[in-house]
């Protein structure tokens, strides 16, 4: 785990300059492990195992006496030293949005003089934390050690809106599972003057009033393949990196070759790779990376190197049946020279639900329950690896966005996805009536003010608990979807009291004054933000030394592109998977598998279905005596039927289960941690959690 930190403080309250990490009394603390970027009165730490190349500071020239002005980069940027030079020239004027302009994904430090700026990502897989400390406000790019800073414990309200309404902002707010360390929003930047803050945006917010104007189609796609170009090559022109020593291999193992050695004993491969599942996000990474024009040093200007091939890692879950036409498409693009295929096969052992142990995370998500089903699949792959994730985020359309298209008037472009929808429920009775009824609910949504749609979602949100639906059809997906805020799947099995703060926080932010977008861009920046940072806590829970994993989807100016698409493209059935052969074909690549960019949801939901059934026996012990109950979250005897009855075929939302087994699972492994992540004469004496306590739920007042 990797993570940066840094504070900001009145003057009065630190010792000489230079004396790093004073208290307030003049006593030290500094975070273990790290190493000093810059020191006080506001210094900044890097902590954990950052590569050399990850951390550049360029600083700029000043007279003397003048404030100094320099500017910290973290993590992949495919800027040069003169570009971040302008950027921070540009910030130094108030232009925060050119420090997220560039390839890559990272954070970015501006310091000029006593003002400190940390500019956060637009999907949120970069987040910024802060919290009151020391007379001023500490900073990191994780919540953890800024819990451990103030000795914070479980904020139990939050961890309530997190299961209720996962992806409703406005019922999460700016909280984090420990009380006092706040988040700032996707697409802000936190500004700090001597220890006070504040909290402002650097995209442009679009008017409810006036339709933004629609970026011509093939403009904006070349934009989303310029943009995944520059990605995927920042990458390859970062320096190659070997993994560290790890024990020497035991030599020949019958029926294992020198990958499956490696990667047994967790070590990754030396150079790029990437996932090729078979789907369109995946394929299009490691087809770009592999031939990628105009690489200096490469054979004829193509390939990650010279000699050099992309390391091409597929999954093949034995336990899961329907997955032949994914596996031949990605063995026939893997035909590819310029690509070494590597499959790994597992059975029941990399199954959801298959390990419950593992490395405490900076927060719950719902990833952390198939974490070692992914770690097997990434020891098989590269130091620096591509992953797919968060294309169908990024260039999806959320069904919310329906409404906005009919609040510009644009009903004809709704006819296609609403016919999509009712072909996918079949020849039935109820798929004659689908059309007519997705229509009403995406009106209905657009003549709803954002006041009246959190009002109604807080009223209706304590009755989750009697929801019996599965939604397992898209069209039933698709209804509830369009809303301004609805249940999440683990609703249904919170208590009443739980249910009725998180109303209480809905109804107090619908009176809140906001900047109030389209319900479906709300929505789906809502659903980005929580993606991404399932992402960031994949990584964390998946971790392998020496393995970076690159989700080009998720910078900035992927991001951004897409954003630029018009809703009319969006929203059309299988406008990913064009979009993504547009992209490849702009590159020079065109032969495609049949059935390139074909959906394989199901085959993950089907493997939820058969690790919960092989691990019911943990999980029943897992909730036994869970956390969450006492905390007041849930009643354990409910979950536990819940779980019966999943195991037996019921149609319940494996999702919602997912996320209790996972929050449960986090909270046990927060409060039997050891250690903390500060030393020093004023470290804190207690860690987050002190004592290895849940408190007791509070009584709502009246």
């Amino acid at each position: 785990m990797r993570w940066l930190v840094g504070w900001s403080s009145i003057a009065a309250s630190f010792g000489t300059v230079g004396a790093v990490g004073h208290h307030g009394d003049g006593r030290t603390v500094q975070p273990v492990g790290s190493q000093l970027l810059w020191g006080d009165p506001d210094p900044l730490w890097a902590v954990g195992d950052w590569r050399p190349d990850e951390i550049r500071i360029i600083t700029v020239a000043t007279p003397e006496g003048a404030p100094t002005t320099r500017l910290a980069v973290l993590g992949c940027c495919g800027a040069t030293d003169e570009q971040l030079r302008v950027g921070l020239l540009a910030a130094r004027g108030g232009a925060l949005r050119h420090l997220t302009a560039w390839s890559g994904s990272y954070t970015a430090v501006v310091q000029i003089g006593r003002r400190i700026t940390v500019a956060g990502d637009l999907a949120g897989a970069r987040p910024v934390f802060h919290t009151p400390w020391a007379n001023g406000t500490a900073y990191a790019t994780a919540a953890l050690p800024l819990a451990d800073l103030i000795e914070a414990q479980l904020d139990i309200g939050h961890l309530a809106a997190l299961l209720a309404c996962p992806e409703t902002p406005e019922a999460l707010g700016d909280g984090t599972p420990y009380e006092g360390v706040k988040r700032i929003p996707p697409g802000h930047a936190l500004i700090l003057r001597e220890g006070s803050r504040e909290i402002t945006g650097y995209e442009a917010v679009a008017s409810l009033a006036v339709a933004a104007p629609q970026t011509d189609p093939v403009s904006a796609v070349e934009g989303v393949r310029d943009a995944l170009v520059d990605a995927v090559r920042a990458r390859l022109m970062a320096p190659r990196h070997a993994p560290e020593t790890l024990p020497p291999d035991p030599g020949p193992v019958p029926g294992m070759g020198p990958a499956e050695r490696r990667a047994a004993r967790g070590a990754p491969v030396p150079g790029i790779g990437s996932d090729l599942s078979g789907g369109s996000a995946s394929a299009t990474l490691a087809l770009l990376a592999a031939g990628l024009p105009g690489l200096p040093g490469t054979v004829l200007g193509h390939g990650t190197g010279a000699g050099e091939r992309l390391l091409a890692v597929t999954f093949n879950d034995l336990s899961v049946q329907g997955r032949e036409d994914e596996l031949e498409r990605a063995r026939s693009i893997a035909a590819n020279p310029r690509l070494h295929h590597v499959v790994v096969a597992a059975g029941e052992e990399a199954l959801p639900y298959a390990s419950l142990d593992g490395p405490l995370t900076d927060e719950p998500a719902p990833s952390l329950v198939v974490a070692e089903r992914h770690r097997r699949r990434l020891a098989a792959g590269s130091a620096d690896h591509f992953v797919g994730h968060g294309a169908r985020q990024v260039l999806d359309a959320h069904p919310a966005r329906l409404a906005d298209l009919l609040m510009d008037r644009r009903r004809r472009h709704i006819l296609r996805p609403v016919a999509a929808l009712a072909r996918a429920e079949g020849p039935s009775t109820h798929s004659l009536f689908v059309p007519l009824a997705v229509y009403r609910a995406a009106r209905r949504l657009a003549r709803t003010s954002y006041r009246t749609g959190l009002e109604t979602a807080a009223a209706l949100l304590p009755d989750a608990r009697r929801d019996t639906s599965g939604l397992d059809t898209p069209a039933d997906a698709s209804l509830a979807s369009l809303a301004w805020s609805r249940p999440g799947p683990a609703a249904r099995w919170l208590t009443g009291e739980a249910l009725a703060e998180v109303s209480v926080r809905l109804q107090a932010a619908a009176i809140r004054p906001a900047s109030v977008q389209r319900p479906g861009e709300a929505r789906a920046r809502a659903a980005l933000a929580r993606h991404a940072a399932d992402q960031r806590i994949l990584e964390q829970a998946a971790e392998i030394r020496s393995q970076r994993l690159h989700a080009p989807y998720l910078d900035n100016q992927v991001v951004r592109a897409a954003r630029a698409l018009p809703e009319s493209l969006r929203v059309q059935p299988g406008a990913r998977a064009a979009i993504l052969r547009r992209v490849l074909a702009g590159a020079g690549i065109h032969d495609l598998p049949p059935g390139w960019g074909a959906p394989s949801q199901a085959t993950s939901t089907a493997a939820g279905r058969i690790g919960l059934r092989t691990a019911l026996p943990d999980l029943i012990a897992l909730f036994d005596a869970p956390l969450l109950a006492e905390a007041g979250l849930i009643e354990a005897r409910v979950v536990r039927k819940a779980l019966r009855a999943a195991a037996e075929g019921e149609p319940l939302p494996l999702d919602g289960l997912a996320e209790l087994a996972s929050t449960e699972l986090w909270l046990r492994r927060l409060v039997t941690r050891r250690g903390t992540c500060w030393t020093g004469t004023a470290a804190p004496r207690q860690r987050a959690v002190a004592g290895g306590v849940v408190p007791a739920r509070r009584t709502l007042q009246s």
